[in-house]
């Protein structure tokens, strides 16, 4: 299963209706379509660029089934699961469909700050009744604490039912040593579109990204051409740099929603307290586009 999540997965962004900040699930249709028909490899849904946060459970339910059914098998489908409340997280699997979803993607316990032997704990409890592989995912930045690859590499080992993580620590040094000495097949995907290439580099297998929402041919490209030659490529990597940061100068997923926004496919809005870019950084977006 692990081999089928490698590669470019847009972290699929939650389209709202801006007259009344309700889910527009046409384009949300939209947006699958034409990430699709742009080559990626996999789909992640209700990760934090879903502004999972703002989603009740039922909205949540309803995200996954709507991307379920425009997906229609075609691609893996990872759906994110996670909290910083086991039990809550446990009843949320326990009281969700699986047809169709391939995988979760279960995220670091964020505000808690539980220790190593927390986290440790939490992941095995989630693994005892998932019914599909689960990808960890580290993200220091937003969860308040590191999942250190001792920890990570104690998981992979200790149940088969981890399939590999996403790391967006940046600590390159961490995810070799999770490479290095991790089970055969254990995937280790960016969580991080500034660093493709060089994770890449170092033997990781792929991205969840943010900038595929908006560029996905692009990162397919950047992904694809990395692993097969990193080397070859930091040149290309370095080429979006400027776009990534004006992506994220507003915060995740104002960017990319932005940027679809002035292509017609969604409205731009946000639910509170993430809000629309600025009108300066909306102004740089359009630029960006015209010369592209």
């Amino acid at each position: 299963m692990s081999k089928a999540f490698r590669g470019t997965g847009p972290a699929v962004i939650t389209p709202f209706k801006e007259s009344d900040l309700t889910i527009d699930f046409d384009a949300l249709g939209r947006v699958l379509e034409y990430q699709i028909a742009s080559g990626i490899d996999f789909i992640v849904a209700l990760g934090t660029t879903a502004e999972t946060a703002t989603l009740n459970h039922s909205e949540r339910h309803q995200v996954y089934g709507h991307i379920k059914k425009v997906n229609n098998g075609r691609l893996p489908l990872m759906v994110g699961f996670g909290g910083n409340d086991t039990r809550d997280v446990i009843e949320h699997i326990k009281s969700a469909d699986f047809t169709g979803i391939d995988a979760i993607l279960s995220v670091v316990p964020y505000y808690n700050k539980p220790t190593q032997e927390g986290l440790f704990r939490h992941f095995m409890a989630i693994a005892e009744v998932c019914p599909v592989p689960i990808l960890l995912y580290n993200v220091p930045s937003r969860t308040g604490v590191n999942m250190t690859a001792e920890t990570t590499l104690r998981l992979a080992k200790a149940s088969s039912k981890f399939m590999g993580v996403k790391e967006a620590s940046g600590d390159i040094d961490q995810m070799k040593e999770i490479l290095e000495k991790a089970p055969a097949n254990f995937t280790l995907l960016s969580g991080d579109d500034a660093m493709i290439n060089k994770i890449a580099a170092i033997g990781g297998h792929g991205v969840i990204s943010v900038m595929a929402n908006a560029f996905p041919a692009q990162v397919v490209e950047l992904s694809r051409k990395s692993i097969e030659n990193p080397a070859a490529t930091k040149d290309l990597q370095e080429s979006y740099e400027s776009l990534i940061d004006l992506l994220f100068v507003d915060g995740n997923p104002a960017g990319v929603k932005a940027v679809l926004n002035q292509r017609g496919i969604i409205d731009n809005a946000l639910r509170l307290p993430l809000c629309p870019v600025s009108d300066d950084t909306f102004a740089k977006i359009a630029d960006v586009l015209n010369q592209m």
